[in-house]
């Protein structure tokens, strides 16, 4: 049976497309960061690794792999218009680091999730995160989505149905805020995790977060479950590799 497979898009410009180099790469920033208790969720960044590797590093170095078969990831659409959340119709998705088989059957049990491939084909949102967590997790089924424009409400429901138990782990991908000077960055990424720390769904502007979708219902969701909120690191890419003039914030956050 032919595998229908998402190939790499921004391999060889967001993360090294050499498998060895990529590998050492994560590992080197996962020996930098403190290990900790493991979440049954994170929040974690997406740009160029140079950039927010190491802040997303914080969050996956507290994972443990023991007992995880299976990563939700979600994601906003940087690219495609698009209502509600999209799966693609891939069954395989391929990092350098090897191939990840996607959990197709659970994807077709959400009746809120539409198949857009054209949403995931150039996304870097959700195949960033992936080199990670093979690195960081043994072997697991991944369940990709991207979010346009749906409510955390909507976003909350399909996160419930995938919630699963301790097999499962739940990851949102997301940046903060985007090429302001780096005291306004600052501020803005402070108050911005403050909403989240405090689970506040409402608290959230799209000028704080590019995933604020995604975001938001993780939020929603964590409150009905009386889940609590812990920034792992708060920085930005004039912390990272870049100037100071105009900076993209970036937090890691994990939830118990």
């Amino acid at each position: 049976m032919k595998r229908n497979v998402r190939e790499p898009a921004v391999a060889g410009i967001f993360y090294p497309a050499d498998p060895g180099e990529l590998g050492r790469m994560i590992n080197r920033f996962l020996k930098e960061a403190k290990p900790g208790p493991h979440p049954k969720a994170v929040i974690v960044p997406h740009a160029g690794y140079i950039y927010s590797g190491p802040v997303a590093a914080g969050a996956y170095a507290r994972i443990h792999p023991e007992g995880i078969s299976r990563v939700v990831l979600i994601g906003p659409s940087h690219r495609v218009p698009l209502r509600g959340l999209a799966a693609p119709s891939s069954s395989v998705w391929r990092t350098p680091l090897g191939d990840i088989d996607i959990d197709v059957q659970g994807l077709d049990r959400l009746p809120q999730v539409r198949t857009s491939d054209a949403a995931h084909e150039l996304e870097h949102s959700l195949e960033v995160q992936l080199p990670f967590l093979q690195i960081a997790l043994e072997e697991f089924r991944l369940t990709p989505l991207v979010a346009g424009d749906a409510s955390a409400e909507e976003v909350a429901d399909v996160l419930e149905a995938l919630w699963g138990g301790p097999e499962t782990l739940i990851v949102i991908s997301s940046d903060l805020s985007h090429y302001k000077d780096y005291k306004t960055a600052r501020a803005m990424d402070t108050a911005a995790s403050e909403k989240i720390l405090a689970l506040d769904e409402h608290g959230l502007e799209t000028g704080n977060a590019c995933g604020i979708v995604p975001i938001s219902g993780l939020l929603r969701l964590a409150r009905k479950k009386k889940l609590r909120a812990e920034l792992i690191d708060l920085r930005s890419s004039g912390d990272t590799a870049g100037p100071r003039d105009q900076v993209v914030g970036y937090g890691s956050y994990a939830f118990y």
